[in-house]
């Protein structure tokens, strides 16, 4: 069995979401498992290449793990031929500069959402990367939950008839950093860094939608921003610019209709912090990150509305656990390890450039008719 190294320069692994899903879930995690395996029986094995501002950060986290490469000097990482991949998890608002840099020497481009702040900027990172041809792909993990690879199972097995609608609830309370540390960085509440709930989750509804349920042909959107002031990394308090709640209506394709409800500022009385709701002429069902409850049309009950007798049955004993019925693994990971496959062996990948171009689209656009309180059309890209 043949075992190929591949360098991967990974810019932004000292955040949160670098450094525990993509660095240590998902790269340190396939080379211990010994590499990506390939159609032919070979294996791919990753050499991280870490890149940030901060060297002090990157030396603790390559001395954490044993890692030899890292730098903060992205053109130098960039030099390496032996670097054939490019990774970033950057705040939103670096990414494009760096993207583009990594493209123009010739490196394959994995990127997490939004890819860019603008619709404009995503596609011209699209064209870019097609115009070097050089391989692309979006982080796109819920597609890869337990919960919504359960959700999609019933709807290739036809368990829904004809989808009638779908209601989505996602978030928490991220607290406000005075008397309690928020879990969430200070740039998120910033719109002139990138920061904002519509840009952060309506790229991640985009592809769940798309892939699950329909195109999406408009949208309807109100983005608030409820907490008006937080307190930083450094114990200053700051004044929030970018939304923290939103709440949008989705026509798509055959006449679904979603409803998401998105916020940063609620309290959580569901069984996991993102829920999805799907009904159909011929049944329902409950999908959250890994969990999946459905209730057939056969076994649905007949409640009858009446405000002056207690409700005697217990509604939820009525659905039924949808069955694991596979081993599913970390969805970065599986996402990372298809990337490499599509790197190594042409292997498809549809999570591209211009699939993350329309989850920037879906943003911009609710941005736009919370500004003008309206429904906008979502025009095919």
């Amino acid at each position: 069995m043949s075992v190929r190294t591949i360098g991967v320069v990974m810019n932004g692994v000292t955040g949160r979401m670098g450094y525990r899903q993509h660095l240590v879930r998902s790269v340190l995690a396939i080379n211990e498992q010994g590499g990506v395996a390939l159609s032919d029986g070979a294996k791919v094995r990753l050499k991280p290449v870490l890149v940030g501002r901060n060297a002090d950060k990157l030396a603790d986290i390559a001395s954490k793990h044993n890692i030899s490469d890292f730098t903060t000097e992205l053109d130098a990482a960039l030099a390496d031929d032996d670097n054939l991949i490019y990774f970033d998890a950057q705040v939103t608002s670096a990414r494009v500069k760096s993207v583009l840099k990594a493209i123009e020497a010739g490196k394959h481009i994995y990127a997490e959402k939004p890819t860019a702040e603008s619709t404009q900027e995503a596609l011209a990172l699209a064209e870019a990367a097609a115009a070097k041809g050089v391989k692309n792909g979006v982080v796109q993990d819920k597609l890869f939950l337990p919960g919504l690879l359960k959700l999609k199972r019933l709807i290739d097995g036809g368990f829904f008839g004809r989808i009638l609608s779908v209601r989505g609830e996602f978030g928490y309370w991220v607290f406000e950093g005075d008397w309690q540390e928020a879990q969430r960085p200070s740039w998120n509440y910033r719109a002139e860094e990138g920061g904002g709930i519509v840009l952060d989750m309506f790229p991640h509804w985009h592809y769940v939608m798309e892939n699950l349920f329909g195109r999406v042909e408009s949208v309807y959107a109100r983005a608030v921003t409820h907490i008006p002031a937080r307190v930083d990394e450094q114990g200053a308090t700051y004044q929030a610019t970018a939304d923290d709640a939103a709440y949008g209506i989705f026509e798509l394709a055959g006449g679904v209709i979603a409803q998401i409800n998105s916020s940063w500022a609620v309290r959580v009385n569901r069984d996991e912090l993102v829920e999805f709701q799907v009904d159909g002429t011929h049944g329902s069902a409950v999908a959250g990150l890994r969990n999946c409850r459905a209730q057939h049309r056969s076994a649905t009950p007949k409640p009858v509305w009446n405000p002056d007798l207690p409700a005697t049955a217990r509604f939820r004993d009525g659905w039924q656990e949808v069955p694991d019925n596979a081993e599913f693994d970390n969805g970065f990971k599986v996402q990372w390890e298809a990337f490499v496959r599509h790197v190594a062996e042409d292997a498809p990948f549809p999570n591209d450039f211009a699939s993350g171009a329309r989850g920037v689209q879906l943003a911009e656009l609710g941005m736009r008719s919370n500004a003008e309180g309206r429904r906008i059309e979502v025009p095919q890209l």
